[in-house]
């Protein structure tokens, strides 16, 4: 069991190197695709690159803690759980769009 975990490291260590300098030259390759014939910008060097990348990252929260956090449909359930079943059927009815019926005699 814990060879298999030193072979994994051992990947990781080797391909992290070459999808850190990929990914950098990605972005910058795009910007400097884009950008400037777009936009009329300038264009941007690798380090540059990845400043945009990490800014973009803390501004629009990808980093699973900000806005970006997504949760699964596990966290959905356990709310759902805390619910009577009539609170149950006026949110499933307010997702699929169907209008809520009043009883009889209600105006």
């Amino acid at each position: 069991m814990n060879q298999r975990w030193v072979k994994k490291g051992v990947k990781i260590a080797l391909i992290a190197p070459f999808a850190f300098v990929g990914f950098g030259f990605l972005i910058m390759l795009l910007w400097n695709w884009l950008v400037p014939t777009v936009l009329g910008g300038h264009t941007i060097n690798f380090w540059q690159a990845w400043g945009i990348f990490f800014l973009s990252k803390l501004i629009f929260g990808g980093f699973n803690g900000g806005p970006g956090k997504r949760h699964g449909k596990g966290h959905i359930r356990a709310r759902l759980e805390h619910l009577t079943p009539e609170e149950r059927e006026r949110i499933r009815q307010g997702m699929t769009g169907q209008p809520e019926s009043s009883a009889p005699g209600e105006a």
